[in-house]
């Protein structure tokens, strides 16, 4: 058994639906993201503390083997990792569609400041409005893109 909630996938396409203003989902492009991004940053709910959903891209060859654990853990202290604690700073206003919605964030241990994108992030606390929010979005940018 898996702590992860487990969510009605009718009802999360339902719930994206709604906030694209269409019937059904649709595709991710230029128009969409930017009604995405309209819609967090009047629902996401301040302060709102985040951590990686898996692997950042630079560290997939240290967590998959094939990188050094001494260099790996030198990078990780000017580089964001998925196992870092962030706080939402605030979205870009520029969307693209090969890296969809993108936020600045402070890593809670040392402040340093990033920017990342927002499907490679989770809100931290599951209980929060925030998570399913954060959740619906990437599932929709990962899935429909």
């Amino acid at each position: 058994m898996t702590d992860e909630p487990m969510y009605d996938l009718h009802e999360q396409d339902r719930r994206i639906a709604v906030i694209l203003g269409e019937d059904d989902v649709v595709e991710v492009d230029a128009t969409t993201l930017g009604l995405y991004l309209d819609y967090l940053k009047k629902n996401i709910s301040l302060p709102c503390h985040l951590t990686g959903i898996d692997e950042f891209a630079w560290e997939e060859r240290f967590v998959f083997g094939h990188g050094s654990r001494a260099e790996y853990e030198k990078l990780k202290k000017t580089q964001p990792s998925h196992a870092d604690t962030y706080e939402l700073l605030g979205f870009n206003d520029t969307v693209k569609e090969d890296f969809g919605i993108v936020v600045y964030v402070k890593r809670l241990s040392d402040k340093m400041k990033f920017t990342l994108p927002l499907a490679d992030l989770k809100a931290t606390d599951e209980q929060s409005n925030n998570y399913q929010l954060l959740d619906d979005f990437s599932a929709w940018f990962v899935n429909y893109r």
